[in-house]
């Protein structure tokens, strides 16, 4: 085991010292863009003014034979666009790919000073993370990169999912986590085709009645237990959870239902994979303008935090000032990135 001095000790000579704590970002939505397609690159510099993250992908849903092309546009598209505050990221290829290396050395080489997270998919250990943390250092000290890169991972096998908390504290170098709905399900064996979402056959039925009438059905949530174990894991470890795709882009009222689910339980942001998801990503993720509104009255009735107050008929104490700052502290970041919410937050 690493002696507690040495963790944050750079792994290579010459590489950035690791971040104690995460830097504040605003990170509601992560947007996958394909970057072979040079249609969708030149709209890049427009996209990067309306969400929070642009993701360059070069795993799933990349052609087998567009891999190159994907990794030659990503590092185009980041060298032509000024990003501003919002975070460039890429999610490489598997650990067993014959493309990761030649990812990884390719990309901090040519846009190393201007990537803040590599997404890591099919984690399955922190022996994973262990290995793309010290590589990483050995590229940042080559390239002359000033600022650690961080690792995002992907739960996406039952192995995975096991081992979620020492992913979770594999390295300082980590950044969150996301859930991989479509892969996670193929490794588990379940039953559906579908990505994100719930399945109408996944219920519970009311008891039946003696007049025969029919009985309530409630479909539930597949995946609640592994969302809220993810997020207890990055919780614990100082790191952000998020809900990873939801596939159906004709169902904005089902995507919404699931981003709402994630962010109540803790999550940051969610994947979005169609421009019509980005709004819902936004509203959903920005805290609501009323329970904003509570909670900077929770936090001017008691601004130390100790003691117990009656507000609106409804007590508060320690915990609830607690709840508030979570709220009032993300309502402030939101408003420093978007105005527009900024103005209907008021603080």
């Amino acid at each position: 085991m690493k002696l507690p001095r040495n963790v944050f000790k750079p792994l290579a000579i010459g590489a950035p010292e690791p971040y104690r704590e995460l830097p504040v970002r605003l990170e509601r939505m992560i947007h996958f863009v394909p970057p072979h397609l040079e249609k969708v690159r030149a709209k890049v510099p427009d996209l990067a003014r309306s969400v929070d993250i642009v993701l360059g992908n070069l795993e799933d849903a990349i052609p087998l034979d567009a891999k190159e092309a994907a990794r030659r546009g990503f590092i185009e598209m980041v060298q032509a666009t000024d990003f501003g505050a919002t975070g460039v990221w890429t999610r490489v290829n598997a650990l067993n790919s014959p493309w990761i290396l030649d990812d990884l050395t390719e990309i901090v080489a040519a846009v190393g000073s201007k990537l803040d997270v590599i997404m890591l998919p099919k984690v399955e250990g922190a022996w994973d993370i262990h290995y793309l943390d010290q590589l990483l250092a050995q590229l940042e000290a080559r390239h002359g990169v000033k600022k650690p890169i961080l690792i995002h991972a992907i739960l996406e096998t039952a192995e995975g999912v096991k081992n979620v908390d020492d992913i979770a504290a594999a390295s300082p170098r980590m950044h969150g986590m996301s859930l991989g709905p479509a892969d996670l399900a193929a490794s588990r064996a379940m039953k559906t085709t579908r990505v994100g979402g719930g399945h109408p056959d996944y219920r519970v039925v009311a008891d039946a009645g003696g007049d025969g009438a029919p009985r309530a059905v409630y479909q539930q949530d597949l995946w609640h237990y592994t969302i809220a174990k993810m997020v207890d894991a990055c919780a614990a470890n100082g790191l952000k959870a998020f809900y990873g795709p939801f596939g159906d882009f004709s169902d904005p009222v089902a995507c919404e239902a699931q981003f709402r689910n994630a962010f109540l339980m803790g999550c940051a942001g969610a994947w979005t994979l169609h421009p019509s998801q980005i709004d819902i990503a936004k509203q959903v993720f920005s805290p609501d303008p009323a329970e904003v509104a509570f909670a900077a009255k929770i936090l001017a009735a008691m601004p130390d935090g100790s003691g117990a107050v009656m507000i609106d008929g409804k007590m508060q104490d320690d915990a609830t000032w607690k709840q508030a700052k979570v709220m009032v502290d993300l309502a402030r970041i939101v408003a420093a990135k978007d105005p527009e919410y900024g103005a209907r937050y008021a603080l």
